[in-house]
């Protein structure tokens, strides 16, 4: 059961991923850190608890939020009370581009879901925990 689902869950995450790239020049990891930005309290994190929400290391995250400042999407801010931590701070720019992603992001979830659907009891599971949601 357990490689059926890692098999459907890398089957996933390609899909996703060359959805948003063709679409929307974003990574999945990109669009994944907008959406956290979107969810966090004044539309920042500090870029360890960045880093934690996407299971990526110190580097890959500090990688991640220079191509999203580049892009116009964030901005890095020093923290007040400690001068040692930085937040990535969402942008309108990045909201928007996410709010656009995020049709495609869900179209393309429950497409490459309903592909592996002769995964039967992996894709029915999945579709449980999420208590029939795709997000």
């Amino acid at each position: 059961m357990w490689h059926r689902f890692l098999a459907l869950h890398a089957h996933v995450e390609h899909r996703l991923s060359a959805a948003l790239q063709r679409h929307h020049g974003l990574g999945l990891s990109e669009y994944r850190a907008l959406g956290f930005l979107a969810d966090a309290p004044r539309n920042e994190l500090r870029m360890q608890e960045l880093a934690d929400r996407l299971g990526l290391n110190q580097s890959s995250v500090t990688r991640l939020a220079a191509r999203l400042n580049a892009a116009g999407f964030t901005y890095r801010d020093v923290c007040e009370d400690d001068k040692r931590g930085v937040y990535t701070v969402l942008k309108d720019e990045g909201r928007a581009r996410h709010a656009e992603a995020t049709a495609t992001y869900e179209s393309t979830l429950g497409a490459a879901l309903e592909e592996a659907a002769p995964a039967g009891a992996a894709v029915a599971a999945l579709r449980e925990a999420l208590g029939g949601s795709l997000g």
